[in-house]
């Protein structure tokens, strides 16, 4: 029942927004009663976290299998990760965009906290792969960061309808390409 209803709110938020539906609507699609909620979640935003949990992993694993189909330091290899996350925010706008909006920095949700670093740690794993140094070097960690800053605001801005606005002229595919040959250079051994 619980996963029914985080799939309900998912589906809700993907429809209405983060905002826009009530907890009883969740509970009429899910099919329970609208005091089941409450028998596995404290309260409104207790549900919602949950949903951005499930969503963190369901990302993280198409991450990780997009990154996983190449081998480590070949190019396509960072320009999928990038596509699997730009791919999940088209995929599920509402809910990619709850996860990013949600207030505070989360220093009192400790599993949300781990489940980001776990996520974030696909791609400063790649980084460490590519460049052949320690994930804790401060060369992976500003790489890292960089592809993640490139990607996440191109996945808001194509969200927003801001690069279609613009008339930018940019594949997607060229872009990461781009992005991924700028930050990450061609490993000699690759």
């Amino acid at each position: 029942m619980k996963e029914q209803l985080v799939e309900a709110v998912r589906q809700l938020i993907e429809e209405h927004g983060p905002d826009g539906f009530s907890i009883a609507q969740a509970c009429r699609l899910a099919g329970v009663s609208t005091a089941a909620p409450y028998k596995h979640f404290k309260d409104r935003d207790d549900i919602l976290l949950n949903v951005v949990k499930s969503a963190m992993m369901r990302m993280g694993t198409a991450m990780q299998g997009a990154a996983d189909a190449h081998p480590p330091g070949a190019p396509e290899r960072v320009i999928e990760l990038g596509k699997a996350y730009v791919d999940f925010a088209r995929r599920e706008p509402g809910i990619f965009a709850l996860m990013f909006g949600l207030a505070g920095d989360h220093a009192d949700q400790d599993e949300l906290t781990c489940m980001g670093r776990a996520t974030y740690g696909i791609v400063t794993g790649v980084v460490s792969e590519h460049l052949g140094l320690p994930p804790d070097h401060p060369d992976v960690d500003a790489r890292a960061y960089a592809l993640w800053c490139a990607v996440h605001g191109h996945a808001f801005l194509m969200l927003d309808g801001k690069a279609d606005r613009t008339k930018i002229q940019v594949s997607e595919d060229a872009y990461l390409a781009l992005v991924g040959g700028a930050l990450l250079p061609q490993r000699v051994d690759a």
